[in-house]
């Protein structure tokens, strides 16, 4: 129990990443960070930004809650039609599956694809459907490591015996999912007047609006 507890109070310093950025502090540090990954002022949208991301063009966007960052939008400078679009949805959930740094939420990513012959445009405009897909960050190696260094001191760690470490660090991964759970990456279509692009969104939930403000 004290494990849990103690990685819990820890849980706020392991958030979600985007381009191994935590997606925290305020809104002008957050630009200047994204600006040293090569990303430009966007001259259309105020303190938005623009650039490339895995392989697209992109423009970004910032959110935040008490001038604290919960949420970075990243969405296709260029639209596309619904052929591409389906093609590009799928290709994003097979990334993600893929890509060791995720798992997918809910455990199967086959609930996410788009079939061939789907109809996503009656979809979307008669049957209101929404088409997104959620994935979890998992746990770099050197955030495990600061959660051992919760429990443990260095010398402890040092002297532990190879069994005995992966057990510990095994228990220490059991004891974080829920922080896995809360680093959230998702994305979806967004259609707009026949027009579709994709729009992900990298999510952290301790600094979302609770209702504290009302």
């Amino acid at each position: 129990m004290l494990l849990v507890v103690t990685i819990s109070l820890h849980a706020q310093k392991l958030v979600t990443t985007f381009l191994g950025i935590p997606v925290d502090g305020t809104k002008s540090e957050m630009i200047r960070k994204l600006k040293s990954k090569g990303f430009k002022d966007n001259p259309y949208i105020k303190d938005g930004l623009t650039g490339e991301f895995n392989g697209r063009e992109v423009n970004i966007t910032i959110a935040t809650n008490n001038n604290k960052v919960w949420r970075i939008f990243v969405y296709d400078t260029n639209s596309t039609d619904e052929t591409d679009i389906k093609i590009r949805f799928n290709e994003l959930c097979r990334q993600f599956e893929n890509n060791k740094k995720y798992i997918v939420l809910g455990g199967d990513v086959s609930k996410y694809i788009i079939p061939k012959d789907e109809n996503i445009s009656y979809n979307i405009t008669v049957n209101k459907k929404r088409y997104e897909a959620a994935f979890c960050q998992l746990l770099t190696p050197e955030e495990l490591q600061s959660l051992m260094l919760t429990q443990y001191t260095q010398e402890q760690i040092d002297s532990f015996d190879e069994e005995t470490y992966k057990e510990k660090l095994g228990n220490i991964f059991d004891s974080s999912r829920e922080i896995v759970i809360n680093r959230m990456v998702w994305f979806a279509i967004s259609e707009y007047l026949g027009d579709y692009r994709i729009s992900l969104y990298y999510d952290n939930i301790y600094n979302q609006a609770n209702g504290e403000d009302l």
